[in-house]
């Protein structure tokens, strides 16, 4: 084998990390799509390119793996002439290699590690009861003004008792990014969807009512407006299961990570 050629070969992507693991033995030489300058491109790539670009929506066709077939010659070139340059000693450069490096091992651990713990149908359906069941039986449309102090937000009531617009007093008076400039519109939402202080107190609202007192949480002192109320009817088990998977199967890999953490030397 022509150790220059893989140790070029080697810097061409990331991505061929996964290839060069499961690569031929040492004394068979690997199959090429192209060879630049003496430097071989190896077919395993291209599968791993082409691979990604079905995953995107293309078809595998000739069209797309002489498509795939001419980006790993450019990405070659430019390679080499990265190198004559010494882009490839630069500190920044192999620290950014490094980490992308990091990247591709880390994404084959935690696809690994889903393939590993699969997410049983009961664990689904009991994750799915738990979060409708803390949701309660009503979402509420809210407006909310925030501001900084009980004063300002007495100040606020007073406005809105004299008959001032809510949404005007939101974009006068509300420090919150998110919703100041909509007139302080939070749209629909279960209350367990918000802090409790500020999901107890909407429950306590009939429709068309703001809080005649200020309601105070971590974030500072709310004005709350009920434009209306429904009663709640979760998404159907079948539109969330992917979304619960995901979570559950994600909630698992940090348990692992933390229980990593325990027993690593960190200094």
């Amino acid at each position: 084998m022509n150790l220059k050629a893989l140790r070029t070969t080697s810097l061409v992507s990331t991505l061929i990390t996964a290839a060069i693991l499961t690569a031929a033995p040492v004394h068979a030489a690997p199959a090429a799509v192209a060879t630049v300058n003496g430097t071989a491109i190896p077919q395993s790539l291209a599968n791993l390119l082409v691979a990604e670009r079905v995953g995107q929506g293309a078809k595998d066709t000739p069209e797309l793996r002489n498509a795939v077939r001419e980006e790993l010659i450019q990405r070659e070139l430019i390679l080499q002439d990265a190198k004559k340059a010494g882009m490839a000693s630069q500190a920044d450069v192999q620290a950014a290699m490094k980490l992308a490096e990091q990247n591709v091992l880390i994404r084959a651990y935690m696809a690994n590690f889903a393939q590993k713990h699969p997410v049983s149908e009961a664990q689904l359906k009991q994750a799915y009861t738990q979060i409708n069941a803390g949701l309660g039986k009503e979402e509420f449309k809210t407006r909310h003004i925030l501001v900084s102090s009980e004063a300002q937000a007495k100040d606020v009531i007073g406005k809105l008792n004299s008959g001032d617009s809510f949404e005007n007093l939101a974009k006068q008076n509300s420090v919150d990014p998110g919703s100041k400039d909509n007139g302080g519109d939070l749209g629909w939402a279960a209350p367990s969807n918000f802090v409790k202080p500020f999901g107890d107190a909407m429950t306590k609202l009939g429709k068309g009512k703001y809080t005649t007192e200020p309601v105070k949480s971590d974030f500072g002192w709310h004005v709350i407006l009920v434009e209306d109320r429904r009663p709640l009817t979760p998404p159907p088990f079948d539109q969330v299961k992917g979304q619960l998977s995901q979570a559950i199967q994600e909630q698992e890999f940090q348990q692992q990570i933390a229980k990593q953490r325990q027993s690593a030397k960190i200094q």
